[in-house]
């Protein structure tokens, strides 16, 4: 194994010779390289969802792959080396796990691990409860975090009722909104929306995957049903395809 790391360690760095390198992967940058990085995890999680090992596996290393990347710039510019990020990782894990690299023993308490994560912050000079939440998370990641940030220091409803609540508020104040409010509201329904799922238990990005893969599922099905001219019905003929892939799904369950 360490081989294998070596061997791609040195690739990096043979890619990135400012003498003979490759042209494309001198020219990159932290911020011009961060974009493939996101997308490189997002294509892990969908060889996950399609519980395609093969291709997880090869995800997996472009993935890694990023990490070399930002960590062979790092080195370049005096910041770190990738040596020094796997040891980074590691004293995170082993303090991170104190009941089994430590002394505590027995098992990881609910809470203990934000607790860590929170004395971690607050040793690195965290202000508030809302430090270290990325702001280039996907938003609907966010706000669950941010929400849940909240709830550790008490600023939460104490069942469903309280969310449920305000997702009918906010629903009605997006009817009456007008003009440049019109998205502030939106954005308002949303981040209620997404509380509200979080006080049942469910992780909003999971659920609303979920939902999106159902919905394309249908709507391509509808597509076949229609056999060329779902665009040309009217809605009532469309609705009625909806209809029937429901009913097909109902009875294969």
């Amino acid at each position: 194994m360490p081989h294998e790391i070596d061997r791609l360690i040195e690739i990096m760095q043979t890619l990135r010779n400012p003498e003979d390198g490759c042209e494309w992967d001198k020219a990159q940058t932290f911020k011009t390289i961060a974009p493939y990085t996101i997308e490189e995890a997002y294509e892990v999680a969908d060889a996950i969802e399609r519980c395609d090992m093969a291709d997880l596996r090869g995800e997996l290393g472009d993935l890694l792959f990023q990490v070399v990347f930002h960590s062979r710039m790092a080195e370049e510019a005096g910041h770190f080396s990738f040596a020094e990020v796997a040891a980074s990782i590691s004293q995170k894990m082993e303090a991170r796990h104190p009941h089994i690299f430590g002394d505590e023993g027995g098992i990881m308490e609910d809470g203990r691990w934000e607790d860590l994560k929170a004395a971690e912050r607050a040793e690195a000079g965290a202000s508030s409860a809302m430090d270290g939440v990325a702001g280039a998370l996907p938003a609907l990641m966010r706000a669950q975090k941010l929400q849940k940030r909240a709830a550790r220091q008490g600023f939460d409803w104490p069942d469903a009722e309280g969310p449920t609540a305000k997702v009918l508020e906010e629903i009605e104040e997006l009817k009456e909104a007008t003009g440049e409010h019109v998205v502030e509201e939106a954005g308002d329904f949303l981040f209620a929306a997404v509380n509200l799922v979080r006080a049942y238990g469910i992780d909003a990005e999971e659920a609303l995957r979920a939902a999106n893969s159902k919905f394309e599922r249908r709507f391509r099905a509808m597509e076949d049903l229609a056999a060329g001219d779902f665009q040309e019905r009217d809605l009532d003929s469309q609705e009625e395809l909806w209809q029937q892939v429901k009913r097909a799904e109902a009875k294969n369950l």
